[in-house]
């Protein structure tokens, strides 16, 4: 009987064909039985017919930043053979497209570790095509990682294949146990970092991508920042804390939320935490903003806005809000201050993006950017601007 590992060679080798070297174990030059060293997991993004597009905001994420995976290459037969950078930002990255999963494991000499399931459709649920990917990348041998709303291990087809494998599946909306979960209970008020959340006036906007451009803004400045991330996608890319906020029964929401802030700035210390936003606090599907301001209690909102956006997505028949009505909101609803507006330039060139910009601005009497389209350094010049008592580190600065 073959081992899982000769299993999946033999797989592997009839994808690349006769003259394929063998699956092997590498280890790294320098490793001593004192000292283990270890590399984050390769993975594969599943991400088909929806790359670069609301839809696959989990792919477009992942491709963007990881720290929990190094990300090898996308599934999207829309644009095989093509670098996801420069689909995504025009800005290649080196992350090939392959068309399908065959293609994408014959591209690389170690067998990649997981398959990323990088949609977040509307539905929350496996297709009938997807649900064949998933089960071909188990039979590979490869771990799955899902941020569905249906949890791919409860599904008994899928979870007994794993089984089979001895692979892993890692359903990241899965909420632990309510016995285990806690009720707000005030203690986010002791917690002595600027608190900043990164909110919006729909789903899918860009609230995840901004706040990560601003953690890395800020750190590189010196100035120590946590990102708690409120979302799978956040999780998937390794926020050290966070949770998953559409997961979680709504009595919990405000104490889990608190738990994992409290908890970064035990850990960490830093001098600002910023929080994932999640849909928008206006959007009546969604219910997660409004909890992410009652939670965290924060100093601070910046405001993400897509001004070409005609409707909210999925929605054809609910306008987008204005980002001033957006911002009232907020603003009545929490003892918070919108601090500055962020652009998602989805259908917009790079002249419209700064009259925009301009426009904005002098409308809403705040600073405004875009976090993709414009230096990072104008998004830091907002949080300074509001804040500029908050200090280099020169300890943090020389990282």
């Amino acid at each position: 009987m073959e081992t899982k590992s000769e299993t999946v060679d033999t797989i592997r080798r009839t994808i690349r064909g006769a003259q394929a070297p063998p699956l092997t174990r590498i280890k790294p030059a320098g490793l001593t039985s004192g000292r283990q060293i270890t590399a984050s997991p390769t993975a594969v993004v599943y991400c088909e017919g929806n790359f670069a597009q609301i839809d696959g905001k989990t792919a477009n994420g992942l491709v963007r930043h990881s720290q929990a995976y190094r990300i090898l290459s996308v599934i999207d037969s829309t644009y095989s053979g093509q670098d996801s950078g420069t689909v995504l930002d025009n800005v290649s990255n080196n992350i090939p497209i392959f068309g399908h999963l065959d293609a994408a494991v014959a591209h690389e000499a170690m067998f990649p570790d997981t398959l990323i399931y990088g949609m977040a459709p509307s539905t929350g649920r496996l297709s009938k095509a997807d649900r064949g990917v998933v089960l071909k990348a188990i039979e590979l041998g490869m771990n799955i990682v899902s941020g569905l709303h249906e949890y791919l291990s409860d599904d008994r087809e899928i979870a007994k294949a794993a089984s089979e494998r001895n692979v892993t599946i890692r359903d990241i909306r899965k909420p632990k146990p309510s016995k285990d979960m806690r009720l707000f209970d005030g203690s986010v008020a002791g917690v002595k970092a600027l608190r900043i959340a990164v909110l919006g006036t729909d789903c899918a906007i860009g609230k995840r991508t901004t706040a990560t451009v601003l953690a890395r803004a800020l750190n590189a400045k010196g100035i120590k920042t946590v990102l708690v991330g409120t979302g799978q996608t956040g999780l998937m890319q390794g926020a050290k804390f966070g949770v998953a906020m559409d997961a979680v029964p709504p009595q919990f929401c405000c104490g889990e939320l608190e738990g994992a802030i409290v908890a970064a700035s035990e850990v960490e210390q830093p001098d600002v935490i910023l929080i994932e936003g999640q849909g928008a606090l206006s959007h009546p599907a969604f219910c997660t903003s409004a909890f992410i301001l009652r939670g965290s209690q924060p100093d601070a909102v910046i405001l993400q806005h897509a001004p070409k956006r005609a409707h909210r997505c999925d929605f054809p028949n609910m306008p987008m809000p204005s980002s001033a009505s957006e911002i009232a909101l907020i603003e009545a609803f929490a003892d918070t201050k919108v601090i500055g507006v962020t652009l998602n330039h989805e259908g917009m060139f790079d002249a419209e993006i700064t009259d925009t910009i301009a426009a904005q601005s002098q409308k809403l009497g705040l600073p405004v950017t875009d976090a993709l389209a414009r230096p990072a350094a104008h998004l830091l010049a907002m949080v300074i601007a509001a804040y500029p008592g908050l200090t280099q580190r020169p300890s943090m600065a020389a990282i």
